[in-house]
């Protein structure tokens, strides 16, 4: 459960989707997230990026409400995370799909638009949103790995959430609909979508509107793709990632 104690810093204002103070997270008494603190403007696209095994999912675990934490707050839309009344004000695409395999389409889509309390219609719209019109009759088992994935998606996007937080949403998806993907992330965000997504995929850093590269459970740069490039010296993003791990480490880049 979140810690009740107070947040340090700046309280979030109205212009904040997400504010993280001092979050700590153990498992198996091995520190996982070292104090992080940072905050998520509303409207805006910020990328997790960072290595497999760096925190990312049990960072958005925790925005998302569902992570047992040690220490610190976090606030999303103005409350605790994992309040009830963040329930439909959120929307969350594990790696893992939600959906059922021996359900089509559209009734993966009616049966979460249901459980959500989200308008029986929004089942044609999510499914119309992620690219996947032509398949909506056809039994999810039955999809190829790319219109899984967004068929997870899609689950998301039910109820038109203020905040999407997608783990990994593009992995196992060619380019063409990776893409197509980010075209629609920004498209959310331009409707004043908030969306936390994460990647270990460096090409896809300079989509976001802010970055924050992550390492070993920490923090090493949070800004735009454009000033993370100044900070390093670099154009290549995977290169600035890489140089501010040699800075940490003290050693030449």
């Amino acid at each position: 459960m979140m810690s009740s104690s107070p947040a340090s810093g700046p309280a979030s204002g109205p212009g904040t989707a997400v504010s993280v103070r001092g979050l700590q997270v153990e498992r198996g008494g091995r520190p996982v997230l070292h104090g992080l603190d940072f905050e998520v403007p509303r409207g805006s696209v910020i990328g997790l990026l960072g290595p497999s095994g760096c925190g990312k999912t049990t960072l958005m675990r925790a925005v998302v409400g569902v992570q047992i934490v040690k220490g610190g707050e976090v606030t999303v839309l103005g409350e605790p995370a994992g309040s009830p009344g963040l329930r439909r004000r959120v929307g969350y695409a594990t790696q893992s799909p939600a959906v059922y395999a021996d359900l089509s389409v559209r009734e993966n889509m009616r049966y979460f638009a249901a459980v959500l309390g989200a308008p029986r219609s929004d089942a044609d719209r999510v499914i119309d949103e992620v690219g996947l019109g032509g398949a909506r009759d056809q039994l999810a088992a039955t999809l190829s790995g790319g219109q899984f994935s967004r068929a997870n998606l899609a689950v998301a996007l039910l109820g038109t959430p203020e905040l999407l937080v997608l783990d990994e949403p593009t992995v196992g998806l060619d380019p063409v609909l990776r893409q197509e993907l980010w075209e629609l992330f920004r498209e959310l965000a331009e409707r004043g979508t908030t969306l936390m997504v994460s990647s270990h995929v460096m090409d896809e850093a300079g989509r976001t509107d802010r970055l924050l590269l992550m390492r070993e459970g920490r923090i090493l740069a949070d800004g735009t793709p454009e000033s993370l490039r100044a900070r390093t010296g670099r154009n290549d993003l995977e290169a600035a990632f890489l140089h501010l791990i040699s800075e940490r480490a003290g050693s030449p880049s």
